[in-house]
C-alpha cells in the first residue's frame, strides 16, 4: 500500500472545511465571536518567561532526547500526587515535543505490521482528535471507527465490537475527558477496557489531555485503573500536556507514560524521529508541572463560563470535564445548516460536529451537533452563548 493512496482515505481537515463552508459570507454582526478552536486564551503561569530567561544559555546546546532529568523527574512527581501512581523518571516516562507528536510516533513505535497474521486494526472513537486517524493510516493498520454517541454515554463501547475484529486489534485510541463532548471514563469503563485489551491483547493509548479541566471531581485516569486492577503498564500508553492544564500550548510540552518495554521502543524511533524540546523551554516545563496554583485558578475560569452556560443554555448541556460544548442542532437542521446560520444571523462561528467525526453504517455521530469552544473571556464568552442560544431557537 503506497502512501499517496492511504493518505486519500483522509478528508480535508475540520479548518479549511468550515473555512469553505463559510466563503466570503457575512457575519451578521459587527462583533464576530471566535468560538471555534480550542486555543486556550487564559494566561499562562507569570513565571514560565523568568525560567527560559534564566536558562537561555542553554538554546546553544542540543537538548536531550527523551527529556532532562529535571523535566522527567517533575512529570513523574504530577502523576504521584495526581493519580497515586509511582512512574520512574528513566524508565516509564517520555517527554514530547506536545502530544500530538507522541500520539502519532507511539502508534509508529508500537503498532505491529501484522496481528494474527491479519492487517492490524487501530480503533477509534467516533467523534474523535484526527491525529489518530493519520497516524492508523501511517503505520498501514485499518482505522475503524467507534460511534460515541448519548447513548453510549459519550464514549464508544469497544466491548460491543465482534471478536474477529477485537482479534485483529492492535490500538485503542480513547479520549478522556472526550474531545469534544467532555465526557468522563470512569474507574469501571477503564477497568473493562483493560481486561478486554488483556483478552484481546491490543494496547490503550490514552490520550488525557483535558484531564485538569473539570467540573466537580478530578477525572479518573487509566493509570489509577492500571494500579487497582494490576495491569501490565506496557498494557498502557498514557498521554498528558501543559496546553490545556497551563495555557501553554505554544510551549510544545508534554509526555508519556507507560511501561518499561513501550518507552525502551518509543526512545529507540525517537533517536531518530524526535523532534525534542529546547532545553530552557524542558526547564520551564518542569516548573510548570511542579505548580498547581496556576491550575486552580485557570479550573475556577473555566467553571464561571460553564456556570453561566448553564443559565443561558441550560444544565442539561454542561459536559463533566473539558473546555468545549457539544450541542445537538435543532430538529430538521444539521451541523452544517446551523453553523451557517449562527455564522451570518449572530456572528458566533462554530464547528460543524460532522467534521470531528467519520461516517460509518451508524451514520455520522457528529452530524446533528455543532461544537463551541468556551476559550474567550467571560464577557466575550456569554455573549456568544447568548447569541448562539437566539441563533438556534428562531
Amino acid at each position: 500500500m503506497n502512501s499517496p493512496k492511504r493518505f486519500s482515505e483522509l478528508p480535508e481537515y475540520a479548518f479549511p472545511r468550515l473555512r469553505t463552508l463559510i466563503g466570503d459570507r457575512a457575519p451578521g454582526s459587527d462583533t464576530p465571536i471566535q468560538m471555534t478552536i480550542g486555543d486556550p486564551r487564559h494566561l499562562p503561569p507569570a513565571f514560565v518567561g523568568e525560567v527560559i530567561a534564566r536558562h537561555q544559555a542553554a538554546f546553544m546546546s542540543y537538548p536531550p532526547n527523551d527529556g532532562a532529568p529535571e523535566l522527567l523527574s517533575a512529570c513523574a512527581g504530577w502523576l504521584k500526587r495526581r493519580y497515586d501512581y509511582d512512574a520512574d523518571p528513566d524508565r516509564h516516562i517520555l517527554a514530547l515535543n506536545g502530544t500530538r507528536e507522541g500520539l502519532y510516533n507511539t502508534s509508529m513505535a508500537l503498532c505491529p505490521e501484522t496481528k494474527n497474521g491479519k492487517r492490524p486494526v487501530i480503533l477509534t472513537p467516533n467523534p474523535f482528535y484526527q491525529v489518530y486517524a493519520v497516524a492508523s493510516l501511517s503505520v498501514g493498520a485499518e482505522p475503524v471507527y467507534v460511534n460515541a454517541t448519548a447513548e453510549t454515554g459519550h464514549l464508544p463501547d469497544f466491548g460491543a465490537l465482534d471478536a474477529e475484529l477485537l482479534d485483529r486489534t492492535a490500538i485503542v485510541y480513547i479520549c478522556s475527558p472526550a474531545n469534544p463532548q467532555g465526557s468522563v471514563a470512569s474507574l469501571d469503563y477503564w477497568s473493562d477496557l483493560l481486561r478486554l485489551a488483556e483478552r484481546h491483547d491490543f494496547k490503550i493509548f490514552a490520550d488525557e489531555c483535558y484531564a485538569e479541566i473539570y467540573r466537580g471531581s478530578p477525572p479518573t485516569g487509566i493509570l489509577e485503573a492500571v494500579r487497582a486492577t494490576g495491569a501490565d503498564p506496557d498494557r498502557v500508553v498514557a498521554f498528558h500536556s501543559l496546553s490545556k492544564r497551563s495555557n501553554l500550548a505554544g510551549l510544545r510540552s508534554g509526555f508519556a507514560v507507560s511501561g518499561p518495554g513501550n518507552i525502551a521502543r518509543m526512545k529507540q524511533l525517537r533517536a531518530y524521529a524526535g523532534a525534542p524540546l529546547p532545553l530552557p523551554l524542558q526547564m520551564a516545563a518542569a516548573a510548570v508541572w511542579d505548580d498547581e496554583d496556576h491550575v486552580r485558578v485557570n479550573r475556577a475560569l473555566y467553571a464561571e463560563k460553564f456556570a453561566a452556560a448553564a443559565r443561558i443554555l441550560g444544565p442539561e448541556h454542561i459536559p463533566e470535564a473539558g473546555f468545549f460544548l457539544w450541542l445537538p442542532t435543532p430538529d430538521g437542521i444539521d451541523g452544517e445548516a446551523a453553523t451557517l446560520k449562527l455564522w451570518t444571523e449572530t456572528g458566533v462561528k462554530v464547528l460543524p460536529g460532522a467534521y470531528l467525526a467519520r461516517d460509518t453504517k451508524a451514520g455520522n455521530p457528529g452530524a446533528q451537533h455543532i461544537r463551541a469552544a468556551l476559550v474567550g473571556p467571560l464577557d466575550e464568552t456569554i455573549e456568544g452563548l447568548t447569541r448562539l442560544r437566539d441563533g438556534l431557537q428562531t
